[in-house]
């Protein structure tokens, strides 16, 4: 066989084992169901029983609206976890007024059908609330807070 020939099989035999493989989830699946059993323990799991690490002069939204339900430290940055009874529109929009009237500043904020981002800074803080629509139902989607030291 030529060495024309064995680049061939070769080239051939690599690109027959790069199709195989069919079974195994590619990182962003992987990543994606990750995400997807973290927001389903928020979303039904219990209120914290103290209170939150939150800027002292963070929004209070009503009980009846917002359920924190986990908290994540890894050096200076906090994690929040929780569910919000409303559809994301509503959370991104209460989110930000409540933000607002608390004084902090606004980064950035984007509003799409399935998920939210509302970028914010004050208090020597910064971090975002992230509003996903993963707790499967319409009415109830997850909250995800990051707040670490600017």
């Amino acid at each position: 066989m030529s060495q024309f020939g064995r680049l061939a099989l070769l080239a051939a035999v690599v690109l027959g084992l790069a199709a195989c493989g069919g079974s195994k989830k590619s990182t962003s699946e992987t990543e994606t169901s990750a995400v997807g059993q973290e927001a389903k323990a928020a979303c039904t799991g219990t209120a914290l029983s103290a209170k939150p690490d939150l800027p002292p002069s963070w929004p209070q939204i009503e009980a009846d609206k917002m359920t924190y339900t986990k908290q994540d430290k890894t050096g200076p940055t906090v994690v929040i976890d929780g569910y919000f009874n409303g559809d994301v529109k509503e959370a991104h929009d209460e989110w930000k007024k409540e933000l607002q009237a608390s004084g902090y500043k606004i980064l950035f904020n984007e509003l799409e059908e399935h998920d939210s981002e509302v970028s914010w800074s004050g208090e020597g803080r910064s971090g975002q609330v992230a509003i996903r629509q993963e707790c499967g139902s319409p009415d109830k989607v997850w909250i995800h807070i990051t707040n670490r030291p600017s």
